[in-house]
């Protein structure tokens, strides 16, 4: 009977005791999608914005940080101050940061990022910032005080881009594959082609605060895979998964759908430095068949807002330029008659691997024959698209493509003589300067506002649409952004509930 008793027992005992294990964890880990996989791990030498989506606040951090509600606050920088003309901003920073290899984080780590940005060998996809800085003074290890050619009122937002990450000296050269930072994560395996592991660094400065102790990034390219991983479970959360399945996940309890504003500008980026497209009129043609909203249904699903310009609705000084190039078929014809081209004009339609792109891809064409311009669609992997269209001083070899630039603030970009689309207009060149020189917001309003409608009436672009990314993720998993000031998963904020 005893016998019989302490076995009772026993297998009671054995019964209650998992249930206050299971009340104390929480699950720590968490398995993400990413459409694109970064071709390195480096994001102050390359442009792909799969890098920051990775990197950025996880394994390297900046000296501010830009909230999801595009405000900026402090990081690597405790505090900042600038002077009345915008000129000179002077950074205090944080005591006690270390990089992942132990050295100490000080001003010095700071000159050297920003200086070897500036470089003249740099492919910082922001250099040209960076080479507006007149100098790069650190008085003393906890001090930085930046000097410009001119006055900049969005530098701390821009120093808070995953250009602006603060590399250590001794590692900067590996850190395409072998990344060292100050941020609560660090690289444990890439698997290429695959997925990417970034577990949680234990010696980081607030690695309390930190709830997540492993997360794994699995690149999912394919839309119907990407649907498919997600219903399976075997993703928790895929921001900016493809717009074509969501609806389905809108209607299934299990998930939580979150639908964000962008600052990003998807364009049919056209090559001015290539014949005929040097012709204001054949680039006005080509944006004159090209029907937006058709574009916006089909490419991502209605996820999108019309645009005219290289700017975007809630930003300072927007206005609307999508009449100043509306669509008009007979227009396009009667344009390319004018500046003499015998139909049909050949040129080449270069499409990365984004959805919007592909799918766009296939749109656009058919539209532009519709006037008679054959657009010969290739399909090229991301790493092509950028080394042969994109890439500074390299060989631009296209001459239609589809992407989406992510980045605010990015204007700047079409006074580079050497950015992709060669457009080179000293009129718009001094109008820039005279916007970053301009102090008073209302009057840099007004500006901007002359900025797009000269971009407009040039036809630098054809310019397509905002878009809205949608983001699934598992309904227990708290943190994850909505809007998408810039591309980037800040895991530190991530959680389960």
């Amino acid at each position: 009977m005893l016998k019989k008793l302490t076995i009772v027992a026993f297998a009671a005992a054995l019964a209650a005791a998992p249930l206050p294990v299971l009340a104390q964890s929480k699950k720590d880990s968490v398995v993400m999608g990413m459409t694109l996989e970064p071709p390195g791990l480096d994001p102050t030498n390359a442009a792909a914005a799969a890098i920051a989506e990775v990197t950025l606040y996880n394994i390297y951090e900046t000296l501010t940080k830009i909230n999801e509600d595009g405000s900026v606050a402090p990081l690597l920088a405790e505090s900042w101050t600038a002077s009345p003309d915008l000129k000179t901003y002077t950074f205090k920073l944080r005591k006690g940061v270390k990089f992942q290899n132990g050295e100490a984080f000080d001003s010095a780590a700071v000159k050297f990022s920003f200086e070897r940005n500036a470089a003249a060998n740099s492919t910082n996809k922001d250099k040209s910032l960076f080479q507006a800085f007149e100098k790069v003074d650190a008085p003393d290890a906890d001090t930085i005080v930046l000097t410009l050619k001119y006055p900049e009122p969005n530098l701390p937002f821009l120093l808070g881009q995953a250009s602006g990450s603060i590399v250590e000296p001794k590692s900067a050269a590996t850190n395409v594959t072998q990344p060292v930072g100050t941020g609560p994560y660090q690289l444990g395996a890439w698997v290429k082609g695959s997925s990417l592991t970034l577990n949680k660094w234990a010696d980081y400065r607030n690695a309390s605060a930190i709830k997540l102790s492993k997360v794994t990034i699995r690149f999912i390219g394919d839309p119907a895979a990407q649907i498919a991983a997600l219903l399976s479970g075997d993703v928790d959360a895929f921001p900016r998964v493809t717009t074509r399945g969501v609806a389905q996940f809108k209607s299934d309890p299990r998930f939580t759908v979150l639908v964000g504003g962008s600052k990003a500008k998807t364009i049919v980026a056209i090559n001015e430095k290539k014949k005929p497209l040097d012709d204001v009129r054949v680039r006005r043609a080509i944006l004159a068949a090209i029907d937006r909203k058709s574009m916006i249904d089909g490419a991502v699903e209605g996820f999108g807002t019309p645009i005219g310009s290289f700017y975007t609705p809630g930003s300072l000084g927007y206005v609307d330029t999508t009449a100043v190039n509306p669509y008009d078929p007979e227009k396009a014809k009667k344009l390319l008659a004018e500046a003499g081209i015998t139909t049909p004009l050949e040129l080449s339609l270069k499409l990365p691997p984004p959805p919007y792109a592909r799918q766009g891809g296939e749109i656009l064409a058919a539209q532009l024959a519709k006037v008679g311009i054959n657009a010969k669609i290739e399909n090229v992997e991301w790493a092509q698209w950028l080394s042969q269209a994109f890439a500074p001083n390299g060989p631009h070899n296209y001459d239609l493509t589809i992407v989406s630039h992510v980045e605010p603030f990015d204007l700047v970009k079409l006074t580079e003589p050497d950015f992709y689309l060669g457009y080179n207009s000293e009129a718009f060149n001094a109008l820039y300067k005279q916007i970053v020189s301009t102090p008073d917001e209302a009057g840099r309003a007004k500006l901007l506002g002359d900025a797009q409608r000269m971009l407009a009436t040039d036809a630098v672009a054809g310019f397509l649409f905002q878009p809205q990314w949608p983001t699934v993720i598992n309904k227990k998993l708290k943190g994850v952004w909505k809007e998408v000031p810039q591309f980037e998963n800040d895991f530190s904020a991530w959680s389960w509930e």
